[in-house]
């Protein structure tokens, strides 16, 4: 164990680089109510927000300089919430640091510096999390309990649809991040499908192998819109999805086929987890938590305070989503 990481015996106190609205119900109340974790500062470049925030949350220090924060003797442990273009400079720094690390998803905007940000923290010994909190979501543990349990047969083949149309934010072309291919190549693709893509690793084992094109066909903000990608995973399974995000309507369809029954389900939109199969059918409705990142939260407490579990989403795997994404991008 890393000596810098002797306060994972006791309560440990973590900091928050970017406390913007992912924060505000998502993420960052879970570091505060969890037992064993207290969040004790907040970073935010713009000092009246990161004030606001600080006395809002009641968080006891807020800093306007991500190094501050960093190097703060009192934290033990950084989130970083901010866009993915800044997540390799500040994750390397927590790294050098010695302290541990949770990252917003993606890991970064591609493979090669989230390889960096995992290399680093193998070679420190310092624990290292990427926010794919749909591992730990009682709905998707539900799934992974049917597919593990046999109910729909040796798996065959997933696919996923996801299209939804072009917001009037897009429409106006006015800046949004998201869209912007500097900051994320693959735009809405980047912030939306690398959950489902990384939620099929985890209930399907790895992807070994995918193909895809993506372009952009709205030419209305400079990173790309529409996708389609096949695939295979490890042990087999064949995999397919196609996202469009200038469509006439949302949707959001993932369906596991089996050899003796399917499992439907969506990514996002919160409805019934379907299972159809020649010895069960079932419905099952399970709620999102209020504070969605809550059981991902948790779970690193559990790993690293009771020392009584495996984290499911860690940098390896946060890696090798962006290893998919990137060579469904064309950047592999």
């Amino acid at each position: 164990m890393n000596p810098n990481l002797k306060s994972a015996t006791k309560t440990i106190k973590w900091g928050i680089i970017g406390c913007g609205n992912v924060t505000e119900v998502k993420s960052g109340p879970p570091y505060k109510q969890t037992k064993g974790f207290e969040l004790v500062a907040v970073m935010r470049r713009n000092e009246e927000k990161a004030k606001d925030y600080a006395k809002r949350h009641q968080v006891k220090k807020y800093y306007t300089n991500a190094n501050d924060l960093i190097n703060d003797d009192e934290i033990d442990a950084v989130y970083i919430a901010t866009p993915p273009d800044s997540h390799k400079e500040y994750a390397l720094k927590v790294a050098n640091a010695g302290k541990i690390c949770c990252i917003e998803k993606p890991m970064t905007s591609c493979f090669r510096d989230s390889l960096a940000i995992y290399e680093t923290f193998k070679e420190k010994n310092v624990p290292l999390f990427v926010a794919y909190y749909r591992r730990s979501l009682p709905r998707f543990l539900k799934v992974k309990e049917w597919i593990d349990a046999g109910t729909i047969g040796e798996v065959r083949h997933i696919s996923w649809i996801q299209t939804k149309p072009a917001s009037e934010l897009d429409k106006s072309k006015a800046y949004n991040w998201r869209t912007d291919a500097k900051i994320a190549p693959g735009g809405y693709f980047d912030d939306l499908a690398s959950h489902g893509l990384d939620l099929f690793n985890f209930l399907l084992g790895n992807i070994k192998e995918v193909h895809g094109f993506s372009t952009n066909q709205q030419d209305i903000y400079s990173a790309k819109d529409a996708f389609t990608a096949s695939w295979i995973h490890k042990n087999g399974i064949t995999g397919s999805g196609t996202w469009n995000f200038g469509a006439s309507s949302h949707l959001d369809s993932v369906t596991i086929f089996g050899s003796t029954g399917k499992i439907e389900f969506a990514v996002f939109h919160e409805k019934p987890i379907v299972l159809t199969s020649q010895s069960k059918n079932e419905s099952v409705f399970i709620e999102n938590p209020k504070h969605i990142q809550q059981p991902h939260v948790e779970g690193m407490r559990d790993e690293l305070v009771f020392k009584k579990f495996k984290h499911p989403s860690t940098g390896e795997t946060g890696l090798h989503a962006n290893w998919v994404m990137d060579k469904i991008l064309g950047s592999l």
